[in-house]
């Protein structure tokens, strides 16, 4: 039998979060991925400066995890973590592989939510691919380039089904009955994840990797003047109207502030903050927000060795929040016991939450709610 408190297992199976950052050339991309990855990809007045994919993975600011570490003492904190790639900027035709078009979709199709950079501010200095300011039209440009290249994938698939039909195989018909249903969809400039499919569907659609079924984060990117106001712009406030419209969700920040907040420690950079009326770093707020698009929760393990935070989707059991520590933890996991971060932190001590009664004992079926503190049993 075994028993996980901490993670003391090498080869771990950890969900990141991904995220792709896309946008026209020009945008603030860069900028924005410099801060959010303290990193130092190049950020230059001209399109396609960005080439290869640049990656960054970044911890999951979690102050629970400040708490934890004061109750437990553990020799190391190991928070959850955010892979951002800056994707280059992309162009009308991009589906008919302009600009770099073919070798950047793909990319987008690797990450699991996009971050949708979008130009709110006026500066004469810096050139705008599309030649004025209007963050809806560059909103609908990005997103119509992912919908051709979809209905690009689709008619491929249902090519290469339609062969499989012709042979006999019996579950190609069904297929292609979704991906002419879908197709359909498509082409009337509705986005694959407004699709109603069946639930036996879900797997195969999946496997297509559409990228007009990511979830998006639009980022309006202001200046500094802007981001201290209280008011959003004209611009800023289209955007946030057309990504509600969209059922996605946008956020205010200003790149280059962001970038020079991020070089500087922590007590300057809360003066830094106050300077400008900030009540915390955008970028928290960038990396919160696409945590929340992607519907992901945090659990807790703890002891003397490692305290850890472990990324989960919404939903997920037991065994399977196992299964993020290690394959073993699911294929054997007998039960799990169970108790809050907010009843720890609280009482003071899981001594203190045991002697309370408040440690249940949960099987298979339990599901893993944000912010659960856990104690594994399994037998391989």
């Amino acid at each position: 039998m075994g028993f996980w408190r901490r993670s003391g297992v090498r080869h771990f199976l950890i969900m990141s979060l991904q995220c792709g950052i896309v946008g026209l050339p020009n945008v603030g991309k860069s900028t924005i991925f410099n801060a959010v990855t303290a990193s130092s990809v190049p950020a230059e007045n001209y399109p396609f400066c960005t080439i290869d994919p640049h990656v960054g993975i970044v911890p999951l600011s979690d102050p629970r995890l400040y708490e934890l570490e004061k109750i437990y003492k553990p020799q190391k904190v190991t928070p959850a973590t955010v892979e951002f790639t800056d994707i280059a900027g992309l162009v009308k035709g991009a589906s008919q592989g302009e600009g770099l078009g073919n070798q950047f979709l793909g990319q987008i199709k690797q990450v699991g939510a996009i971050i949708h950079v979008v130009r709110c501010f006026e500066d004469k200095n810096v050139a705008h691919v599309e030649g004025d300011i209007d963050p809806v039209r560059d909103a609908e440009l990005i997103e119509t380039e992912l919908l051709l290249a979809d209905i690009a994938t689709i008619e491929r698939r249902l090519e290469k089904i339609g062969k499989a039909v012709k042979s006999g195989d019996k579950t190609a018909q069904r297929k292609i009955t979704v991906l002419e249903q879908l197709l359909k969809h498509l082409n009337a400039g509705h986005r694959t994840r407004t699709f109603k499919a069946e639930h036996d569907d879900l797997p195969f659609i999946r496997s297509l990797f559409l990228m007009s079924r990511k979830p998006i984060l639009y980022v309006a990117n202001v200046d500094e003047e802007e981001i201290q106001n209280e008011d959003r712009n004209k611009y800023v406030q289209a955007l946030f109207d057309f990504a509600e419209k969209e059922g996605n969700l946008a956020i205010r920040l200003c790149g280059r502030l962001e970038q020079e907040i991020a070089t500087l420690e922590n007590t300057e950079k809360q003066i830094f903050l106050e300077e400008y009326n900030l009540s915390e770093p955008g970028l928290d707020k960038l990396i919160h927000a696409a945590f929340k698009l992607l519907e992901l929760e945090t659990f807790f393990t703890g002891g003397p060795v490692e305290v850890r935070a472990w990324t989960i989707k919404q939903g997920a059991t037991a065994p399977e929040a196992a299964g993020e520590i290690h394959t073993d933890f699911q294929r054997g996991f007998i039960k799990a016991e169970v108790y809050s971060y907010n009843d720890l932190s609280r009482l003071g001590s899981e001594l203190a939450v045991r002697d309370a009664g408040m440690v249940r004992q949960e099987g298979r079926e339990y599901i893993v709610k944000d912010g659960d503190c856990i104690f594994f049993k399994f037998n391989v």
